[in-house]
């Protein structure tokens, strides 16, 4: 039990240290990443949006073959819901923009 207590009491300190590790500049071995981690982020988020409005996509298209009276309501959520998730891309854009350009 006294074993664990030191552990635990070790593993607070290490945490409670970290932030001051964090406090360093940019060196230019971590600069040397940016671009890349900007490029691959922005796949990813153009990605995991396509899928979400292929998603969203099919699903109205479903509900319009179920319901066609529904069409106003459905085409109104539809068109909200690509513009949310456009959203996403453009502000994972404006992000990597703001962080890769000086």
């Amino acid at each position: 039990m006294k074993k664990l207590q030191y552990v635990f009491m070790a593993m607070a300190a290490l945490l409670i240290a970290s932030p001051a590790f964090g406090q360093a500049a940019a060196t230019s071995a971590a600069a040397q990443w940016v671009p890349l981690a900007a490029g691959l982020s922005m796949a990813l988020a153009a990605g995991l949006c396509g899928l979400g409005q292929g998603k969203a996509t099919a699903s109205a298209t479903e509900a319009l073959a179920r319901n066609p009276g529904a069409r106003p309501g459905i085409f109104i959520f539809l068109i909200l819901g690509l513009a949310f998730i456009e959203s996403l891309a453009l502000f994972t854009f404006v992000i990597i923009f703001l962080k890769v350009t000086p």
